[in-house]
């Protein structure tokens, strides 16, 4: 009988084994092509006054200080509002919904919402929060509306996470006499927060690598807060819109540069999000 270890290859499995190398190849090749390219077009501009000052005619400066503030004001402010509603919405349709045509219409139309162009959510939420609401161009403004698009992120990776905690866990804890909520709160939530903790970082990926929506909503200006709260009700551009305006300037070389640090953040991220999986795959 002949084996399948002392078999003879066939030529369509080497062609396919080199296809998929090929593949593999190509996929690491654009990567790297793409940073290097970035890196030796922007690389020239990032320096310490690049990354600590405002861009100023008066005093020749030409900085992205003001846009790194609005960046990390709108991923606090989007999270505050999004993370504790999206991971409330998967507890809900994992532990307490039964399964139904209701939960289905939910999962249904989380999806659709995750495969929406951000300009639609961008005129949405100029329309009802900008207008409607009277918030105008502002941070809250531009957080509200990233607050719709990464909810779908957080909802279907929490609710994923949720089901992959082994059935026995529940099961236990109500044998011994723990209540639903409390079952949920000491046992499936830290068993799961790692996949939790994935959907946090993702969504931070999908606001920093936001601009369409933003332009729309928060604005561009570049300017330091005056005041820790006020602040989120003033127009503030972001890291992205800063880029894209740059490019409409002929700035290639200060765009670039705003292009590499963001590539950085977004390799950060990923690196971050293989830590946390590992780490909990691990426990």
């Amino acid at each position: 009988m002949n084996s399948v270890y002392g078999s003879k290859r066939r030529i369509s499995d080497i062609v396919l084994l080199a296809l998929i190398y090929l593949s593999a190849a190509l996929a690491v090749a654009v990567l790297v092509g793409i940073v290097a390219y970035v890196f030796v077009r922007g690389v020239s501009s990032i320096n310490l006054s690049f990354l600590t000052t405002v861009t100023s005619a008066i005093k020749g400066t030409s900085g992205i200080l003001g846009n790194i503030v609005n960046t990390l004001y709108i991923i606090v402010i989007t999270l505050i509002i999004a993370a504790p509603v999206g991971i409330g919405a998967a507890v809900y349709l994992t532990e307490y919904a039964k399964p139904g045509r209701l939960v289905s219409l939910i999962e249904f139309t989380t999806e659709t919402l995750s495969g929406i162009p951000s300009i639609i959510y961008g005129l949405f939420g100029m329309v009802f929060f900008g207008t409607s609401l009277g918030l105008g161009f502002s941070i809250l403004c531009g957080s509200l509306t990233l607050t719709l698009m990464v909810l779908p992120i957080i909802i279907s990776t929490t609710q994923s996470a949720l089901k992959t905690v082994p059935l026995s866990y529940r099961s236990g804890a109500m044998g011994i006499g723990a209540t639903k909520w409390y079952m949920i709160r000491t046992i499936i939530l830290p068993s799961a927060m790692p996949g939790i903790v994935t959907s946090v970082i993702l969504s931070i990926g999908r606001i920093v690598g936001e601009s369409a929506a933003l332009l729309f909503t928060a604005g561009s200006a570049y300017f330091l807060p005056k005041s820790f709260f006020g602040h989120i009700f003033t127009s503030g551009g972001t890291l992205t819109i800063q880029m894209y305006l740059n490019m409409s300037k002929a700035k290639y070389t200060e765009a670039f540069g705003i292009a590499f640090i963001l590539i950085c953040i977004v390799l950060l991220i990923n690196f971050l999000t293989k830590v946390v999986i590992r780490t909990g795959t691990r426990k």
